[in-house]
């Protein structure tokens, strides 16, 4: 037998390696696997924003460089983040709001520029592809440029609905693809807004599922066939729950024509609800989650604790992918908008960098679950606090988390192999067999 590899993290000590010795104890709860597998896994990552790359920048070299392998380095030690997210124009976490074309009725889009990435998001996203050049990255806008929206602001709003405006709005897609390929950037997936639910007070913009129809099956699906542009259409991120299901993803999958050019879905926040009924009736289609839930700033274990059933949550029900929101932001994680929100890491005012609980928790899944990996099914009174998978090696990746204030033994049954183990008081655990 292959040696057992056991990690474990409480609110006190952060990725223990535990010895896994048998145990003879008749089990608290059991749990093991069906036989049968359900979706694959493509990959975990999290997404590059301006407010990321300037706290990075606020590292030395040797941390900054520290800081990437641990994040995406492929065959490290660290989070292997290989699925990651970009914003087309600004994202509410970026440095102050902006388009990449606001030259007013610039249908032929030409002053397209992404000059402004330049300076803080590339840096930071070049970065990552340097540690590793394979990583998906899929983009989304918050915003379309102003001059399309009524009001014309980033803030609140919707497409003017006209012919020429979506015309220009999928050529401004279109431009932001071979922008970023001009810069040796493959982006791999268009997400075509951001919330579509939600009119906000930083930027956003409100599409109903037959607009979304619409502008995929006669404008921008159209359009990257012509340029031959090989990206793939996703719904997204959709942020409504389950009583938006019918209108979105179930209105644009039954439609051949729309259908033929979306490859997937990717739900975040109250999206969640409508996962299990998407994966169940269009297993063909990738689903991610496309961005976690982003706390209040604390970072604190609680909330780590939130964000660990949230995993479970969504890989249980047939996610692909799972992203994470801020990677990197500084002390206390506020917005330009001034929402403070948790991130991964915090680069703190003397200029260190600490790695928070929620750092802790990607890595119990993203570390030993590679992509490709199967999940399997599992059974037993312990599968609410588990998931399994299946790599393509062979080995086998339990994750479960012990939210009890005292230690738990627990059996994990596999292929007809019994392994006992007691989880520690409140703690989150992999275990690679």
């Amino acid at each position: 037998m292959n040696k057992i590899k056991w990690y474990s993290t409480t609110n006190h000590h952060f990725w223990t390696e535990l010895e896994y010795v048998a145990e003879n104890a008749d089990p608290q709860s059991t749990i093991e696997t069906t036989g049968q597998t359900d979706q694959s896994i493509d990959g975990f990552g999290g997404c590059f924003n301006e407010l990321g790359g300037i706290a990075l920048e606020k590292l030395s070299e040797q941390d900054r460089e520290a800081l990437m392998d641990l994040l995406f380095a492929p065959d490290g030690e660290g989070l292997r983040l290989n699925y990651n997210r970009l914003p087309i124009g600004a994202s509410d976490y970026a440095e102050s709001w902006y388009s990449y074309d606001e030259a007013k009725n610039d249908y032929a889009m030409e002053h397209f520029s992404i000059e402004r990435d330049k300076a803080y998001l590339l840096p930071y996203l070049q970065a990552g592809l340097k540690r590793n050049p394979s990583m998906t990255l899929f983009s989304s806008p918050w915003s379309p440029p102003t001059w399309m929206k009524f009001p014309q602001a980033y803030n609140y709003g919707r497409l003017v609905w006209t012919k020429e405006n979506l015309e220009a709005y999928a050529l401004y897609f279109a431009k932001y693809i071979e922008a970023y390929a001009k810069e040796n950037i493959k982006i791999d997936q268009i997400h075509i807004q951001n919330e579509p639910f939600a009119d906000q007070k930083f930027p956003s913009c409100l599409w109903s599922g037959e607009q979304f129809r619409e502008f995929i099956g006669c404008f921008m699906g159209p359009l990257f066939d012509k340029l031959g542009l090989n990206v793939e259409i996703f719904l997204g991120t959709l942020n409504g729950d389950e009583n938006n299901y019918d209108e979105y993803a179930n209105n644009i999958f039954h439609d051949p024509e729309a259908s033929r050019y979306v490859k997937g879905v990717s739900y975040q926040w109250a999206g969640k609800y409508s996962l299990a009924i998407t994966h169940e009736s269009w297993p063909e289609k990738t689903i991610i989650q496309s961005e976690n839930e982003c706390g209040d700033g604390r970072n604190d274990w609680n909330y780590a604790r939130y964000i660990f059933r949230l995993f479970r949550h969504y890989l249980s029900n047939g996610v692909n992918a799972y992203v994470y929101w801020n990677m990197i932001l500084e002390k206390d994680g506020m917005s330009t908008w001034g929402w403070t929100q948790n991130s991964m890491i915090t680069v703190n005012e003397d200029a260190t960098y600490t790695l928070n609980p929620e750092f802790y928790v990607m890595k119990h899944f993203s570390r030993f679950i590679c992509p490709g990996a199967k999940r399997l099914c599992l059974k037993g009174h312990w599968t609410g606090s588990s998931v399994a998978f299946q790599n393509p090696d062979g080995s086998t990746v339990l994750v479960t988390q012990n939210p009890y204030k005292e230690a738990k033994t627990v059996s994990f049954t596999h292929e007809g192999q019994q392994y006992t183990f007691t989880l520690p008081s409140d703690s989150f655990n992999t275990i690679v067999l």
